[in-house]
């Protein structure tokens, strides 16, 4: 993985399909990488609500459900969606350069 000191490199962009999301581990932690109809954006992969990873659960359009009890989370803002979720997740800085996907991991999305 390509690292600078703000942006890591995830994947190449054509890695994750349209409506589709992949986990991304990096420092011990694992990320949700997601590209949504409105583009790749980043989360927490573990839901607030079970601690499944979200990873595993199903993109539709830019809501992600988990696998484990369907809660749904708005991927671009992280905001809780559905019971049983109530938390909202942690969201990251998403951008594309070059034909690749980069997250970064020194700050987190403000929504």
């Amino acid at each position: 993985m390509e690292s600078s000191s703000e942006w890591v490199r995830v994947c190449a962009a054509s890695d994750i399909d349209a409506e589709d999301v992949l986990r991304f581990d990096f420092a011990g932690r694992a990320y949700a990488i997601y590209h949504t109809p409105d583009g790749f954006y980043a989360t927490s992969d573990l839901c607030t609500h079970g601690g499944a990873h979200l990873s595993d659960g199903l993109v539709i359009g830019d809501i992600i459900e988990c696998p484990l009890h369907q809660g749904r989370f708005h991927i671009p803002t992280g905001s809780a969606k559905s019971a049983p979720a109530c938390r909202n997740l942690r969201t990251y800085p998403v951008r594309v350069e070059q034909g690749s996907v980069f997250i970064s991991l020194s700050r987190t999305v403000v929504s």
